[in-house]
This record gives C-alpha cells, sequence and structure tokens, in this order.
C-alpha cells in the first residue's frame, strides 16, 4: 500500500523511567483532533493509520543510549496501546491486567522488550541486550488503523533500573478515509 508522502506527519511522546522503581507507567497521547469515527450524512469516518513506530531509549540526564552504563540491570516490556486511556502514570502508579503488554492484545500497536546490559550478571550478553527488541511494529503495507481518541505509550518495568531512562516513540501516521464495514470492524476490534 503506497501513501501520499504529503499526507504523511509524525506524532510523538515521551515515557519518563524512575530509577529504582518497578511496575507499571505509562503516558497517553490524545489523537482525537484526528480520529473521528463516526460517518455522518455523506461524510465518512475517520482514523489514524500508524505506518511505523521508532522507538529510543536514553539515560534521562543526557543524550547517552540507556544501555550506556554497563552495570545497568535493568529490564522493561514496552508497547504503545490504542485507547487503553489510562493517562499519565509514574513508575509503580499502574498496574496493567495480564496480557495487556503483548502481541495477543489486538489493542497493541507496537512493542519492544529491553534488557539492560548487565540484567543478566557480569555482562553476559551486554551488546546484544541492551538496545530495544521489537516484538510487534505496523507496516507500510499493513498500518495499524487507530479509532479510538487516544494511544498510550506503557511500560511495565521487571527489573528495576539503576539510572533514570527515558522511552521515546515516534509514529509515522496519516489520516485516512474509512468505508463503513472497515470502521464498523476496528471499532469491534478496537473496543476494550
Amino acid at each position: 500500500m503506497a501513501y501520499d508522502v504529503k499526507s504523511v506527519f509524525y506524532l510523538d511522546t515521551t515515557l519518563a523511567i524512575t530509577n529504582g522503581a518497578g511496575g507499571g507507567a505509562s503516558t497517553q497521547l490524545d489523537l482525537s483532533a484526528y480520529v473521528d469515527p463516526i460517518a455522518r450524512g455523506r461524510a465518512k469516518g475517520t482514523g489514524l493509520a500508524i505506518y511505523k513506530a521508532h522507538f529510543s531509549m536514553d539515560d534521562a540526564a543526557s543524550n547517552d543510549p540507556a544501555g550506556a552504563n554497563v552495570t545497568e540491570t535493568g529490564i522493561l516490556r514496552a508497547a504503545l496501546i490504542a485507547g487503553l486511556g489510562v493517562g499519565e502514570n509514574a513508575v509503580s502508579a499502574v498496574s496493567f491486567t495480564n496480557n495487556t503488554i503483548n502481541a495477543a492484545n489486538d489493542l497493541a500497536v507496537a512493542g519492544f522488550d529491553y534488557y539492560g546490559p548487565d540484567a543478566f550478571g557480569t555482562s553476559v550478553l551486554s551488546s546484544q541486550v541492551s538496545a530495544p527488541s521489537m516484538w510487534l511494529e505496523p507496516s507500510e503495507k499493513v498500518p495499524y488503523v487507530i479509532v479510538r481518541d487516544n494511544v498510550c505509550l506503557v511500560a511495565e518495568v521487571g527489573a528495576n533500573f539503576s539510572n533514570a531512562v527515558s522511552i521515546s516513540c515516534r509514529l509515522e501516521c496519516a489520516q485516512v478515509t474509512l468505508d463503513q464495514a472497515t470502521l464498523n470492524q476496528l471499532l469491534r476490534t478496537q473496543t476494550v
């Protein structure tokens, strides 16, 4: 599926992960200006097509990648979840039900796992595991079309981080018009 370059734009958000804290965290991106799931008269509903999602993990105090500290032991799983609506939550302020942050969740747009360089002791796999490892992502041929008014960047910290880090996400997206059948299917799929 080719798309018109003129219609593509970027959205981004960042989630802070504090050091010494484990549990869930979230930030919410408001999409209400781009999504209108109600077809009115001859006007069709619109959704937000996500073609690509780019993630980075950085040391919160610098531009260094999160894994620059070779003694970092932090582990987390992060994802973009359509329509979750959990708002802004610091680490440990929110709990996610089982299967919220995995590829089996129909609302998952993209996701990755991160293991600090020393997550398994004495830098066993340091260079291999300190970069985000994607487990789900949309594509240019099959974008994820969001018809809900928000998308949340969420993380579940499995092992505490020794330094505060930031998870940043940049979305390549376009507003798309949807026929009624497609819109109905997306609404059924994205109902929480």
